[in-house]
């Protein structure tokens, strides 16, 4: 019940993403989808995926596609009146597949958190208290450092990149 109450704004900022009439709102609309999903993924358990799927998504992926759309110079789109026309047949079709998955996927034939079984046992967990979370900082802040500076750096110039290329295109035009 708390995933799927958890989930629907993920899922609601993902119907917006088709649904937004501007371009630049289309592409940012992700973003909360992407922060929903992290959070998600950290109910479930899975701390490295929740902490790399917003650093990676939310900031390259949207980053660069906000970027895109802003080099195009794309006019406003305006929903025609044949999209509307489809909207009760789609709906219908995300119905029966949201029916098809509930009955599917229960947690009788998938378990979303097997804690009883001993594959999924941490051993390594239990030698010291340290989460994930920890261990991973711990390793990425004192002896991978600068590999993780080495792709902020890469990251910064090619964003300042894209505001130059896109602020030299804008005063041509003027």
């Amino acid at each position: 019940m708390i995933l799927s109450v958890s989930s629907s704004p993920a899922l609601v900022s993902g119907l917006m993403v088709v649904r937004a009439r501007n371009p630049v709102h289309s592409v940012s609309f992700p973003i909360p989808v992407f922060r929903n999903t992290s959070g998600l993924l950290l109910l479930l358990g899975l701390d490295f995926s929740a902490m790399i799927f917003p650093v990676v998504y939310i900031g390259a992926i949207a980053v660069s596609f906000l970027f895109v759309v802003m080099m195009f110079d794309i006019q406003i789109a305006e929903i025609h009146e044949e999209v509307l026309r489809y909207l009760p047949v789609s709906g219908l079709i995300g119905l029966i597949l949201w029916w098809e998955m509930c009955f599917i996927l229960d947690n009788e034939t998938i378990p979303l958190l097997p804690a009883t079984s001993l594959i999924y046992m941490g051993y390594a967990g239990k030698v010291r208290s340290w989460t994930n979370l920890e261990t991973l900082g711990n390793l990425l802040y004192t002896y991978y450092s600068v590999w993780l500076l080495v792709p902020s750096l890469i990251l910064l110039v090619a964003m300042i990149g894209a505001i130059v290329l896109t602020m030299h295109r804008t005063t041509k035009e003027r």
